[in-house]
């Protein structure tokens, strides 16, 4: 066994390309853990718990903690990091300064032509770096999360005053003009405009859209505790009249988990007042699916609307329970509403009734359960399965009967290959595969590629998540019926 930890000091990287760089080391061979990240004292708690011993560094300084049956796994471990931050920097603008600049307000005097800023730094230190991005006039998208509720609210009345949106915080996808920030789907340039509370709802949009010909000129995601009742939609609000301010989109989406009943109302008031066109698309019981809503999307534009691609032969039903797994929470909470009402209660760590909620140490005992594997809790320590996929794969792989509801998405910030670590898992289950593919036709991974990988390996892949869950509810069907016969 070998064991190194390595201190960087001043050598900061945004926490996606070190979670990143940290699943390149893990695919090592050999590598036992991985930890690539900065100091913070979050994660130097993460550091103690992983077996490494903490480093005299600051939430300035990067640490990568390797472990590994050898050195020569180790030193593997450690140029896989290195490669994923040196593609990172040749990434970087043409032109870009020598000296970068060190504060967001330095930025901003040198790049005048920028209207966005993007911040992606730990929780606690977001609120600063917004704040002086809205000082210095800029629009703001706050990736991070772990921010405080009562600095969101903060933040959004200061953009409100000001004139600026705040995307965030935990903003995972943006879109402007075409051009994707964070986690984004390569879309066509069309009409439609999108208010998102939610990432992979966005997403999910995005690709049934993109499925029916319809391009999309801007999402603009707002976090997904902005429609709450203590931030009270804010963000929500003014991208809803920023959009109706733009000549080019002809309709607006709004996309979220359920909103506080007065933010709703709230909502519906102002898609009433505005001259475009408003599809509003809550998710959970009672509501529209995603599908639904763009379907309406479709019918607004005069455009048809197709049925969503469906790639292979359904598989063969086996006896056992339901196991949904998630990437996005969205997907997780929008599957729990359409299979409670296809096959009754179902446990989730997103359901909210507490008598149907599950923690991450909690045993469902064969109960149909789903897991949104991207929860806070989940990805403590760990890259989002969004970025590796392998604790999708290990659940995937232990499954021993029933059916699995997974998703997977593609787009910019995904797993180059998701079918790649998926594959082997689906090879080695026990239980009858149904894939929701979430993606466009331009996205990196290759949507047609990744289909035709997943449905070689015995899972039927669906473009519509609302369709995957009725393709699961009635093989469970059918399997209860062939027990019964």
């Amino acid at each position: 066994m070998s064991e190194l930890v390595r201190v960087e000091q001043g050598r900061y990287h945004d926490s996606v390309t070190l979670m990143r760089a940290s699943a390149a080391a893990s695919a090592e061979p050999g590598v036992e853990a991985v930890i690539a990240a900065m100091a913070t004292p979050l994660n130097q708690d993460l550091l103690r718990e992983a077996g490494f011993p903490p480093p005299a560094a600051g939430p300035d300084d990067l640490v990568m903690a390797v472990r590994g049956v050898d050195e020569a796994a180790v030193d593997a471990a450690l140029a896989a990091i290195e490669r994923v931050l040196a593609e990172r920097r040749r990434s970087s603008p043409a032109g870009a300064a020598r000296v970068p600049p060190h504060t967001v307000e330095a930025a901003a005097a040198e790049r005048t032509d920028a209207g966005v800023v993007l911040v992606s730094v730990p929780g606690p230190y977001a609120y600063v770096e917004a704040a002086a991005a809205l000082r210095a006039g800029r629009h703001v998208m706050v990736f991070s999360d772990g921010v405080d509720l009562d600095a969101e609210v903060a933040l959004k009345r200061e953009g409100a005053a000001r004139g600026r949106l705040v995307m965030g915080p935990d903003c995972g996808t943006v879109i402007l003009g075409g051009v994707g920030l964070g986690f984004a789907n390569v879309v066509v340039p069309g009409p439609v405009g999108l208010v998102a509370a939610s990432g992979t709802g966005a997403q999910q949009l995005c690709g049934l859209l993109d499925g029916a010909g319809i391009g999309v000129r801007h999402v603009l995601g707002v976090g997904g505790r902005d429609l709450s009742a203590p931030v009270g939609g804010l963000s929500a609000l003014a991208a809803l009249e920023a959009l109706d301010a733009d000549p080019h989109v002809e309709v607006i989406a709004v996309v979220s988990k359920p909103p506080a009943p007065e933010v709703a109302d709230a909502l519906a008031v102002a898609a009433a007042a505005c001259a475009t066109p408003v599809v509003l698309a809550p998710v959970g019981p009672g509501c529209p699916t995603l599908t639904d809503a763009a379907a309406e999307v479709a019918r607004t534009l005069g455009r048809p609307f197709p049925e969503p691609d469906t790639w292979g032969v359904g598989p063969v039903p086996r006896p056992g329970p339901l196991l949904g797994l998630f990437s996005g929470g969205t997907n997780c909470v929008e599957a729990l509403a359409l299979l409670e009402d296809r096959i009754g209660p179902v446990r989730s760590n997103v359901h909210p009734d507490p008598g149907r909620h599950i923690g991450p140490g909690d045993d469902p005992e064969g109960a149909p359960t789903l897991l949104d594997l991207g929860d806070d809790e989940l990805t403590a320590g760990r890259p989002h399965p969004m970025i590796d996929p392998a604790p999708v794969a290990e659940r995937l792989a232990a499954a021993r009967g029933g059916v699995v509801l997974l998703d997977v998405v593609l787009g910019h910030g995904a797993h180059p290959d998701p079918a790649s670590v998926l594959v082997p898992a689906l090879a080695a289950t026990g239980a009858a595969p149904v894939v929701t593919l979430v993606g466009t036709a331009g996205d990196p991974q290759g949507l047609d590629r990744q289909a035709q990988a997943l449905t070689a390996a015995g899972a039927v892949v669906h473009r519509s998540l609302a369709r995957a869950a009725g393709d699961a509810a009635g093989l469970l069907a059918d399997s209860y019926r062939r027990r019964a016969e």
